[in-house]
């Protein structure tokens, strides 16, 4: 499996990062998007043989898509840096667009009840629900691994840059008729301190802005 470039949006996820990167599946590369990190993630992960871009501009969809805009593969994906996926399970949703899907999201499976809070969870039901009732997709989670075409993410001209990102793919990707599967993945505990959905306060933004775009 080769020509995937996986986008690895970056805050200080220092202790996480030689996990992830050392399971970057061959013949991918990975595309570390710092994001204000203060804990030397950038300088590891350059030593680690990454990619690093700096996204100027704080925010979840800010790191997405300046890592969109580094990237030069045919397919793209998005993978959240703190350990709790495993990239090597992006080839498995790669594999789907070559099959004939044009966006692919992972639903997460989690390892322990540690790896995703009761609230976190409420919340992502709940968002889901909300996508499926705006849109007819069939997403049950909106889930922070997704592979799509490069070219194609790009014409989706998304413009939140914050952690509405994801719901904005989706409902951008709907309304160009693009057909959207989800895969089934292993979801662990994180590595190190969470910033967004690991915390209550985190997850209230993360669900704010998401209902944002829903809203729009």
């Amino acid at each position: 499996m080769t020509d995937l470039d996986i986008v690895l949006p970056c805050l200080n996820e220092a202790l996480a990062l030689p996990w992830v990167l050392a399971r970057i599946p061959e013949g991918a590369r990975a595309i570390v998007v710092d994001n204000g990190s203060t804990d030397g993630s950038a300088e590891l992960a350059e030593q680690l043989g990454a990619t690093v871009v700096r996204a100027q501009t704080l925010g979840y969809g800010a790191a997405c898509h300046a890592g969109l805009l580094a990237a030069t593969a045919e397919f793209v994906a998005v993978c959240d840096c703190d350990a709790s996926l495993d990239p090597r399970d992006a080839t498995a949703l790669q594999r789907r667009v070559e099959g004939g899907a044009d966006l692919v999201i992972c639903r997460r499976r989690p390892q322990t009840w540690r790896a995703w809070s009761l609230f976190a969870r409420i919340a992502n039901k709940e968002l889901a629900r909300r996508i499926r009732h705006r849109t007819g997709a069939r997403i049950v989670d909106v889930g922070p691994m997704r592979v799509a075409r490069r070219e194609a993410l790009l014409s989706l001209d998304l413009a939140d840059r914050r952690s509405g990102y994801p719901v904005e793919t989706v409902v951008a990707a709907v309304k160009r008729g693009w057909r959207i599967e989800q895969v089934d993945v292993v979801y662990r505990e994180r590595i190190g301190v969470s910033k967004v959905t690991g915390t209550l306060r985190g997850s209230i933004q993360a669900v704010r802005d998401m209902s944002a775009v829903l809203d729009a």
